[in-house]
């Protein structure tokens, strides 16, 4: 149970710091960044494996790991421009 909460608040924080770089902020709701931050850790995992980079962590099990946490953003990032890019027609 407690791992599940770290990765809801991990996911709210990655989700947040993606939608600054991304500057949609002001869009977005803590719901939403939560979204974004839980599937980009999964997006990330996939596309850093694809790579063969890190070691395939998790916001549930390895939350504080510096890759998994870099993975996490990295996903979030590439998951809100795929989002910007499908609405708008362009990529901020």
């Amino acid at each position: 149970m407690i791992s599940f909460i770290i990765a809801i608040v991990m996911g709210g924080i990655i989700g947040w710091l993606a939608s600054i770089v991304m500057r949609t902020d002001a869009q977005q709701g803590i719901f939403l960044n939560i979204i974004v931050g839980c599937l980009g850790s999964i997006l990330g995992r996939f596309l850093f494996g694809m790579l063969g980079i890190g070691n395939g962590g998790h916001l549930r099990g390895n939350a504080f790991d510096p890759m998994t946490l870099l993975a996490a953003f990295v996903g979030a990032v590439v998951l809100l421009a795929i989002v910007n890019l499908v609405r708008r027609g362009r990529v901020r």
